[in-house]
């Protein structure tokens, strides 16, 4: 898509849940001038409706469900959400194990604000509700010898029908180096349109990475590991080839089996005009500066 909202919404400039529910609605709002300080100059209102509810609950990658894209629909109602303990360990002033919503409450309340936030993934414009990854890091405290990330997935293959199947090495992990993961565009996402997150989303918790690809933002998050080496992550591991750790959008540099240069907006059908790929997915002016003197083509 030729345009991304900016980082700079506030909770009072959220719309109202019913209004994202209605198109015209929505271009109702931007036309009268509401949250156009929050895009990018030039932006038209058509390039900016979140895609509907049955796009983002019902076409989705999470392997722990299965590998079509309508299985984590089908299947992720079997998945118990609460309570959901997660793990905080390894460089951190403050390691335990707690409660999601033991862990929002212990933050100040600037630090749990919910912030929404309308990113792209997989081609599809999602507006998340969260809070910065890097509010939670700050809560547990960040020794300074930390230099990455590492996150895991829950492994529970009796309600998680993919997990019995060799799909990939479970659990699931990924990884950032800290200072992505303390970004302020990197969100760890708890609903969706004002909704607590669906299972089939990565309820109750799950990484939004918004300049990387979508396989970056683990779901269902169980643990949150700072390290100093650099962590492993599933679809590296599976394939290195196809899958670095890195894995920012760069439409320079093509997976071994297919073209990343131009992207399809979900929803539109298959006959919808493909667009030009964004570098960074858009996101070039906020993050392009974490990776300055990087070889963006051997790092990928």
């Amino acid at each position: 898509m030729a345009y991304r909202w900016k980082n700079t919404l506030q909770p009072r400039d959220a719309t109202p849940q019913q209004i994202f529910f209605n198109r015209r609605a929505i271009l109702g709002a931007l036309a009268a001038g509401a949250a156009v300080s929050t895009l990018p100059h030039g932006a038209g209102a058509d390039t900016l409706a979140p895609n509907p509810w049955e796009d983002i609950t019902q076409y989705n990658n999470f392997y722990e469900f299965g590998t079509d894209k309508s299985d984590p629909a089908k299947y992720a109602g079997a998945l118990t959400t609460s309570p959901w303990p997660i793990v905080i360990d390894g460089l951190v002033e403050r390691p335990g194990t707690f409660d999601v919503q033991e862990i929002v409450a212990q933050m100040t309340e600037e630090e749990r604000i919910y912030r929404f936030r309308c990113v792209e993934a997989w081609s599809m414009v999602v507006p998340w509700m969260g809070f910065e990854l890097a509010d939670m890091l700050a809560w547990a405290g960040v020794l300074p010898e930390a230099r990455y990330v590492a996150f895991e997935t829950l492994l529970r293959p009796e309600e998680m029908r993919g997990q019995r199947f060799r799909t990939l090495d479970w659990p699931y992990v990924e990884g950032l180096r800290l200072d992505e993961a303390m970004h302020p565009l990197t969100l760890m996402a708890t609903g969706l349109y004002g909704k607590p997150m669906p299972k089939q989303n990565g309820a109750p918790l799950r990484l939004v990475v918004p300049w990387k690809y979508g396989f970056k933002s683990i779901k269902s998050i169980v643990r949150i590991t700072l390290t100093k080496d650099e962590p492993p992550s599933s679809w590296a591991l599976a394939n290195p080839r196809e899958y670095g750790f890195y894995s920012n959008v760069n439409p320079n540099v093509d997976h071994p089996r297919w073209s990343q240069a131009t992207e399809r907006r979900i929803g539109q059908g298959l006959f919808a005009r493909r667009t030009p790929t964004l570098m960074f997915n858009g996101y070039e002016e906020d993050v392009a500066g974490l990776y300055a003197g990087m070889d963006l083509q051997k790092h990928f």
